[in-house]
């Protein structure tokens, strides 16, 4: 799958997140890169920055915080486009539900794993 194709698959799973949830969305950019970080190759997406749920008055005059989407292994751990469609969705609300403050174990309880 080309580089155009799986960013276009990220922004339709951007798109299907509901307009509420991200009008809640504060200070966070999402990237596309080709791979993880070199100690954690299988990763398939990552937020990095400071959780909604743990910002406070002091909070300002920061980098936005970044959840990366990492295409190799997504394309690695997928056979077919619908695969990659889902698992791609599955990613995003993932790593925006850590921008909202919600832990790995909740997420696996909700079904994002």
């Amino acid at each position: 799958m080309s580089p155009e194709r799986f960013e276009q698959l990220v922004a339709a799973a951007m798109d299907d997140v509901p307009d509420e949830l991200m009008s809640l969305a504060s200070n966070v950019a999402l990237v596309v890169t080709d791979d993880p970080p070199a100690d954690d190759p299988d990763l398939l997406g990552l937020y990095e920055g400071i959780p909604l749920t743990e910002r406070d008055t002091t909070y300002g005059g920061v980098l936005p915080d970044r959840i990366s989407i990492f295409r190799r292994p997504t394309l690695a751990y997928c056979e077919t486009e619908d695969e990659v469609r889902d698992e791609v969705a599955i990613t995003v609300v993932h790593e925006i539900a850590h921008h909202f403050g919600i832990d790995d174990d909740r997420l696996h309880e909700l079904g994002y794993a």
